[in-house]
């Protein structure tokens, strides 16, 4: 008996270590910081490359590690079995062997190297990316073999699953990130809402951060060359629109530097100068384009001007390069604009808000989720939410805030003011 102990022992004692390593490779690849091991990669680090070998497909190498821990602890189990049955006839071995083997695998296999993993992710997996790698060698073909059985049993059921399913989503494992660290105080609200800009510009459309065409300011082709520089200099804009018989008939847009550029080649000949030669091909795009594309657009065409259309080719309002950078970065105000955020904090904790204020400025600047997917401005929302245009004096409660009507002008509501309510346990 005691020589078979001691036969015993060092194979369990083997396998155990084996399955401890198991362990410690899936927590510490599942926990690894993929930012840093992209860096380290960068800088040379052959075990971090193989980590983000690893990560590229993270359902293989989670399969083949389960399959080779489980092989392990399985066939430690058997064995032990086997043994302790020879020794204690009866029921006796196999419930001794339960007991035994379920102490030394979850202490031994399980939880002290799944802590110890935890603690120190990204070393842990950088030590354990060889071993993990040749498990996946060693038991690929298998994994994907049960894989593929797996999504063709779930497919009678119903759930259709692709081979090429992603099982994380990147974006939303970032913003998570971001928002826990914020939460916990090492991100500012400011860092916080560039990381969520960033983040946003593939799910916004341009229709969403847009100057409507009531607020763009315009000339027309047709008013003599003094009168269109006169409005160009009172306009400010570096860029202004022109437009023949009404304003929906945009012919070109008109650059301050070109204007200037004009002006000088003339000697000051202002009457000499043909509005025409010097105005640009206005760039329209459709009010369904995401903001990710249409900066990409921006930087490759060089431009930093688009007039937005929607489906019937009406002018809807135009965006620009700055729109769009300041879904990141917040307003960017220079020396021409002036301050005014249409927001204003009142004593008693309520805000008085123009209506024309974009709902996701407003979650900005007071850090609210109020839900702009059905409505761009703050006025949008009430009369989204109310389904009616509202009269002044009119009080509302939607989303734990009351909206009471300030002012409103024709069809417009121009001013609100917001309470928060207060709701208590």
């Amino acid at each position: 008996m005691i020589t078979t102990l001691l036969v015993l022992a060092p194979i369990l004692v083997g396998l155990l270590f084996v399955s401890a390593l198991f362990s410690a490779g899936e927590t510490s690849m599942t926990a690894a910081s993929r930012g840093r091991m992209h860096q380290l990669e960068r800088d040379g680090d052959k075990a971090a490359k193989r980590v983000n070998r690893l990560l590229t497909d993270q359902e293989k190498m989670i399969g083949a590690i389960l399959l080779g821990n489980n092989l392990i602890n399985i066939g430690a189990s058997a064995l032990t079995t086997s043994v302790l049955a020879a020794m204690f006839p009866g029921a006796m071995g196999i419930a001794i062997s339960t007991g035994v083997m379920t102490v030394l695998i979850l202490v031994f296999g399980e939880v002290l190297p799944k802590t110890l993993a935890i603690t120190k992710p990204d070393d842990v997996a950088r030590g354990m990316s060889r071993m993990v790698l040749w498990a996946v060698y060693i038991f690929g073909p298998v994994v994907q073999a049960v894989q593929w059985f797996v999504r063709k049993t779930l497919k009678l059921f119903g759930v259709n699953m692709s081979m090429e399913t992603d099982v994380l989503a990147a974006h939303q494992e970032i913003r998570g990130a971001i928002e826990y660290h914020h939460d916990e105080g090492s991100v500012e609200k400011r860092d916080r809402n560039m990381f969520r800009g960033v983040l946003d510009l593939s799910e916004l459309d341009v229709s969403q951060i847009m100057v409507h065409r009531k607020q763009i300011f315009m000339i027309d082709a047709d008013l003599g060359i003094e009168r269109i520089i006169d409005e160009a200099l009172k306009i400010g804009h570096t860029r202004i629109p022109l437009y023949r018989d009404n304003q929906e008939n945009i012919v070109g847009v008109l650059h301050a530097r070109d204007l200037f550029a004009a002006i000088t080649k003339a000697r000051g000949d202002v009457l000499s100068l043909d509005i025409d030669a010097i105005t640009r091909e206005p760039w329209f795009i459709p009010d369904t384009t995401n903001l990710k594309s249409q900066l990409n657009a921006f930087l490759k065409q060089k431009q930093h001007f688009a007039l937005v259309v929607d489906e019937y080719g009406a002018l809807q309002g135009m965006v620009t390069l700055e729109d769009i950078l300041e879904e990141i970065v917040g307003d960017i105000e220079d020396e021409h604009d002036t301050a005014q955020t249409g927001i204003r904090k009142q004593a008693d904790g309520s805000l008085i808000v123009d209506g024309d204020v974009p709902i996701r400025d407003l979650n900005r600047f007071m850090d609210w989720d109020l839900p702009d997917d059905d409505a761009v401005t703050i006025a949008g929302l009430v009369i989204y939410e109310a389904r009616t245009i509202p009269q002044p004096g009119q009080t509302f409660i939607f989303f734990d805030r009351k909206f009471q009507i300030l002012r409103r002008q024709r069809n417009q509501i121009t001013a609100l003011k917001i309470t928060p309510i207060v709701i208590e346990d």
